[in-house]
């Protein structure tokens, strides 16, 4: 057994503690190549990851980079440099601890390279950034450990992928590099384990001891929650109470507009003039920096917030999480209650709120999976290929490189292990001359392979425009937000799209402050103070979240039950009459209701697919209702069903979900709608065919839009099958669309299709009329609907019928 140096005993000991088993584990392990941790939140896991480290140093505190630390957050990173220092001070280690991220400044980076500390903490991006330079050699001879914090967060995006590659660039200059990977929600270590190795080596597991089952439940209103929305403003006298009650509150939302909408009637409730902040991505970095401030120092007694708090940063004595709106995800609901009494041992507290009567019986299912401890997500697959551009400019801008040579590196990262050589040839391929259709342009020859076969910059000089343009993070196009005024403060950033709305006067909310649109200047929104009590919302993008297959799967199983003693009266209530008015969807098959109401025949379908799947499947519908000659007129759609109207009642649906139809009209529709436009250049951005940041200016979101539009319309022309097309169809088939859950629904249903025939609307079925967002289909329904009149009126005044031009349908959908 490895014991720590007398220093950190000792520190141990004044402290009053006693090393937890897994930080043992990781100590008597701490030669294994690669090791993935999984420790309950407050369990000291980010302490075990390090402790190998700190022996090491402390035994032989030599010169240079031993351990990189990679964290999803800036802010994390941040806090977890706090957190180590104390250990290292106060234990007299001489060791140096520094951070390296975007708001590093230009010098410390200087510096960095030349001199750097023992422990550097970092984010996926400022490492990729640090493998393109030349010296990245010398700089990381020595690193022996690289620890990845909150692994589960990275192994779901592109930003693993890319941090991945960096990793078995780094194995490659140093062959004994050893891997750590923590986390406290993993739904299959297994694969997240395969994620963190060298493939094929393998990865061991160590798991903690879980600690005391988190105190979880719905909060409790004396007001029912309306049929629709997502605002939960009924709660806002409970949730109050609830802040009064607890020391200090993190209110979740899923979206950042919906964070500034509560705040906002939090604050105007909040006649007792609690001490409340916000806190979210858009909003500028020092005002976040304040509340983060104001939250260790325990001045605040609730903060709204969004995801910007997910992760395992310690803010100060939280001892309540309260959710708004279902969570959608298990996981991401584990991750948040854990933010609540961050010890170990000590059991975390949370409550749901949900913002909808439907959302009763989600939060009663997420409530359920917790305590059953079965966490949702899944292995999410092949590594993108727009990625593996990135990585090979990266590799270029360090210097030369054999083909061969990076070929073998990359296939060692697990998402890539499967990468034929064919589809790294083409990539290669795509780097050096931008593919067949733009080999004529110079700015695109971007690789030369020199007479020994080796590959290079052609012009050493753009090495500066690809690291501006290092990462896989795709920020929404936004303009800063000031005070009107010189020297005016900033207060964060709102969409294009949104401010291109605005006239003067318009007002509207950002950081819980109402202020007025007074002007652009110089690519800055300028606004003043205002006291209006009903603004505008800012359209924050964000993440639309949607509900994870096994939460829908864990609903349609609820909905299998005689009662549901564990729902309120209300819901209960609303289900029953469900189920004598009509039926409950059961697993395995697919329910379809129909019923005439307002003038028209309506269709539901109750797919549970998560909502941009059944967005989808609304389209798709509507589409071969059109071929069938339905005449549908429009479409809603939620996370668990979608409702269509038109002129025709369905008698037969199973043709209309026969899949193969299905994705033949997908593909039809993609080929040149704007959700493709916009996952191109979301691909082609990331692959280097378009820079958002050109002499260190960033493009507008318009001139990056307009360029890319016309590429995507040349290629499409010229070069259908170029590689960023094909990446293309990938990425829109996986990502916006969902079409993976829509076949998935297909293929667990078969022919197990339900309709039932209705003379009115059903309980479960009446909050999708309330639901915003609804599509139009112009086609039949409008032609038959115009022809139905021009009869009417040619009856009326005694002249002949005359003959209408069919229309062709239009499908829009916003995406």
């Amino acid at each position: 057994m490895n014991a720590l140096p007398a220093s950190l005993q000792s520190w141990f000991k004044t402290r009053g503690w006693s090393i937890h088993p897994h930080q043992q584990d990781m100590l008597d392990r701490a030669q294994d190549p690669c090791l993935l941790l999984i420790a309950p939140t407050g369990g000291g896991k980010t302490l075990a990851g390090f402790l190998p480290t700190l022996m090491e140093l402390a035994d032989d505190p030599r010169g240079g980079l031993h351990t990189l630390y990679v964290s999803p957050l800036k802010a994390l990173a941040a806090d977890i440099k706090r957190n180590l220092r104390t250990p290292i001070d106060e234990a007299g280690l001489p060791i140096r601890v520094e951070d390296r991220t975007g708001d590093t400044s230009a010098h410390v980076k200087k510096r960095q390279r030349a001199d750097p500390p023992h422990i550097l903490l970092t984010t996926p991006e400022s490492l990729a950034l640090l493998t393109s330079y030349e010296d990245a050699p010398r700089m990381f001879a020595g690193v022996q450990r690289v620890v990845v914090d909150e692994i589960h967060a990275l192994a779901e995006s592109k930003r693993g992928d890319q941090l991945m590659l960096a990793l078995a660039r780094l194995q490659t200059m140093n062959p004994g590099l050893r891997r750590v990977g923590l986390s406290a929600t993993v739904e299959d270590p297994g694969a997240i384990a395969r994620f963190l190795a060298k493939h094929p080596d393998p990865c061991e597991i160590v798991i903690a001891d879980p600690g005391p089952e988190p105190d979880i439940s719905m909060l409790v209103t004396e007001e029912a929650p309306p049929w629709s929305g997502g605002g939960a403003k009924y709660a806002i006298p409970a949730v109050l109470d609830e802040v009064k009650r607890h020391k200090t509150t993190l209110i979740f939302h899923n979206t950042r507009a919906q964070a500034e909408i509560f705040f906002h009637n939090l604050w105007l409730a909040n006649e007792e003039g609690l001490p409340i902040g916000i806190h979210h991505g858009s909003l500028d970095r020092g005002q976040r920096e304040k509340v983060e401030a104001a939250m260790v120092r325990g001045d605040l007694r609730a903060i709204v917030c969004t995801g910007s708090l997910d992760l395992g940063i310690d803010w100060g004595d939280v001892d309540l999480v309260i959710q708004i709106g279902a969570p959608k995800n298990v996981k991401r609901l584990v991750q948040r209650i854990g933010r609540a009494n961050h010890r170990y041992n000590a059991p975390s507290k949370a409550l749901l709120v949900p913002a909808n009567r439907f959302e009763v019986v989600e939060c009663v299912a997420a409530l359920e999976a917790v305590k059953a401890h079965e966490l949702d997500g899944g292995w999410r697959g092949r590594g993108p290929r727009d990625v593996l551009c990135q990585h090979i400019l990266i590799a270029a801008c360090s210097g030369p490189f054999e083909a061969d040579a990076l070929y073998a590196e990359m296939s060692t990262a697990g998402a890539y292990a499967d990468l034929t050589r064919s589809e790294f040839d083409d990539c290669l391929e795509f780097c050096a001359t931008g593919g067949y259709a733009l080999r004529a342009y110079d700015q695109w020859q971007r690789l030369k392979q020199l007479p020994d076969g080796r590959w290079q910059l052609r012009d050493p000089r753009s090495a500066a425009r690809i690291r501006q343009n290092i990462g896989t993070i795709q920020d929404t196009d936004t303009l800063k937000v000031k005070w009107r005024g010189r020297g005016g403060a900033p207060l964060g950033e709102i969409e294009e799209g949104f401010a291109a709305t605005l006239t003067r006067g318009d007002t509207f909310l950002i950081g819980g402050q109402i202020v007025r649109y007074e002007g652009l200047r110089e690519l800055t929104v300028e606004v003043t103070r205002d006291a209006v009590k009903k603004p505008k919302i800012a359209t924050f993008m964000g993440t639309k979240f949607a509900t994870s297959t096994q939460l829908s799967n864990r609903i349609v199983r609820m909905f299998q039950q005689d009662d549901w003693p564990d729902l309120p009266h209300h819901t209960r209530d609303w289900l029953r009459m469900q189920r004598e008015v009509s039926r409950l969807p059961e697993p395995g098959r697919l329910l379809i209701e129909s019923f005439p109401h307002d003038g028209r025949e309506q269709l539901v379908a109750y797919g549970f697919a998560g909502r941009n799947a059944m967005q989808t499947l609304g389209l798709l519908l509507s589409k071969r209702m059109e071929e069938e000659g339905l005449a549908p007129m429009g479409f809603v759609a939620t996370d668990y069903a979608v409702l269509i109207w038109g002129l025709d009642a369905v008698i037969d649906p199973a043709p209309l979900f026969d899949i193969a139809a299905l994705e033949r009209g997908l593909e039809t529709w993609l080929a040149g709608n704007a959700v493709m436009k916009r996952t191109f250049r979301a691909s082609a951005t990331i692959a280097g065919l378009i820079e958002r940041q050109v002499g260190g200016q960033r493009k507008t979101g318009r001139q990056a839009t307009m360029s890319s539009d016309i590429l995507y319309d040349t290629l499409l022309k010229y070069d259908p099958d170029h590689l960023l097309m094909q990446i293309t169809r990938e990425e829109a088939m996986r990502g916006l669309v969902d079409f993976s859950r829509i076949r998935e629904m297909a293929e667990r249903v078969e022919d197990r299709i339900d309709l039932v025939r209705l003379d009115r609307v059903t309980p479960l079925a009446a909050p999708l009329f309330l639901e915003p967002g609804r599509v139009p289909v112009r086609g039949q329904a409008d032609e038959r609907l115009l022809e139905e009149e021009i009869t009417r009126l040619m009856e009326t005044s005694g002249l002949a019928q005359v003959e209408t031009k069919p229309s062709k349908p239009v499908w829009r959908v916003p995406y």
